[in-house]
C-alpha cells in the first residue's frame, strides 16, 4: 500500500498550516493524509521499523519525543495525539492554547474508517479521507474469508492474547481463522495459561517477533511446546508493527495471515 493518498486535493482554507503528531498511529495516519508541508513533526517512534508500518516514509519528517516544551517551540497550530500517550504533555499544550486532536484507538476493524475519517476532518483532507476509507473497505470486503476456519491462538509475551472484540482478534477472524480465546470466554485480551494453549492444540499459534535482550516476559515464547506448536507452519512470528495501529495497513497482515490458512488447509 502507498504510504500517501493522493495529493491533488488541497487542504480546506480553515485547515492547519504547521501539524505536529505525538502519537505512533497519529503518526502514520497523518502521513497517509496530509497535504505537502503541512505535517512538520512525527514522533520518534515512527521512524522505528519494529514498530512503525510507515518508518520509511516518517525519515523525512523531523522526529519528536512528545515533549511539550520541545512542542511548543515547533509553533503547532494544531497537535494529534492518542488518547492514552503523553497526558502531561497534552495537558501543557491545551494549558497554553495549542488545539490538541485526541484519538482513540482502534479497537477493532470498523473502526479504522473513523480514524481515518477523524484525521481528514482535523487535516482539513475530507475528501482525501474518504477516497481512503472507502478503498479500505473495498478491499477488507475483497480478502475477508467467507466462514471461519482452522482454530488459531494469538500468543504473545506473558502469555497474553487476545478475543475476537478486539483489533488483533478482527484481523484473525477476517483472514478465517476461529479464535481459541473465545473457547474460554476472552473477548478483550487476556493471559492464556500455557497449559491451555497445548490443551486446546491449535492448528497454528501466531506470535510477534522477540525484542533484542533477555526478557523474561518473552520466554514463554522459547517454552519447547510453544515452539513445537509454531514449528507446523512457517511464518506464525510476525512483525509488531503492522498490528499496532488501526490503519489500512493491517490488510497486509489480513493477506499474510490468509495466506497461512491456505497453508494450513492444505496439510
Amino acid at each position: 500500500m502507498a504510504g500517501t493518498v493522493a495529493e491533488a486535493e488541497p487542504p480546506a482554507a480553515s485547515a492547519p498550516e504547521r501539524v505536529v503528531s505525538i502519537n505512533l498511529c497519529t503518526d502514520q495516519l497523518a502521513m497517509m493524509l496530509a497535504a505537502p508541508g503541512q505535517l512538520v513533526s512525527v514522533s520518534h517512534l515512527a521512524t522505528d521499523p519494529r514498530s512503525s508500518a510507515m518508518a520509511e516514509e516518517a525519515a523525512a519528517y523531523p522526529a519528536n519525543h512528545a515533549r511539550a516544551e520541545e512542542i511548543y517551540l515547533m509553533d503547532p497550530d494544531l497537535v494529534l495525539a492518542g488518547a492514552y500517550t503523553a497526558k502531561a504533555t497534552v495537558g501543557m499544550l491545551t494549558r497554553m492554547g495549542i488545539e490538541v486532536e485526541v484519538f482513540q484507538p482502534a479497537f477493532g476493524l470498523d473502526a479504522v474508517p473513523e480514524r481515518i475519517a477523524q484525521m481528514g476532518a482535523a487535516l482539513g483532507r475530507e475528501a482525501a479521507a474518504a477516497d481512503l476509507a472507502a478503498s479500505f473497505e473495498a478491499r477488507l470486503d475483497a480478502l475477508a474469508a467467507d466462514a471461519p476456519g482452522p482454530r488459531a491462538a494469538l500468543y504473545g509475551a506473558n502469555g497474553y492474547t487476545s478475543g475476537d472484540r478486539s483489533l488483533a482478534g478482527e484481523i484473525l477472524a477476517a483472514a478465517g481463522f476461529t479464535n481459541i480465546a473465545t473457547e474460554y470466554g476472552m473477548s478483550g485480551g487476556g493471559r492464556l495459561p500455557l497449559e491451555l494453549l497445548v490443551l486446546s492444540d491449535p492448528a497454528l499459534v501466531i506470535s510477534g517477533e522477540p525484542y533484542p535482550g533477555a526478557s523474561r516476559a518473552e520466554a514463554i515464547l522459547d517454552h519447547p511446546l510453544v515452539e513445537a506448536l509454531q514449528d507446523r507452519v512457517e511464518g506464525t512470528v510476525m512483525q509488531d508493527r503492522a498490528w499496532i495501529c488501526g490503519t489500512p495497513h493491517v490488510l497486509g497482515v489480513v493477506e499474510d495471515l490468509a495466506d497461512l490458512r491456505t497453508r494450513v488447509e492444505a496439510r
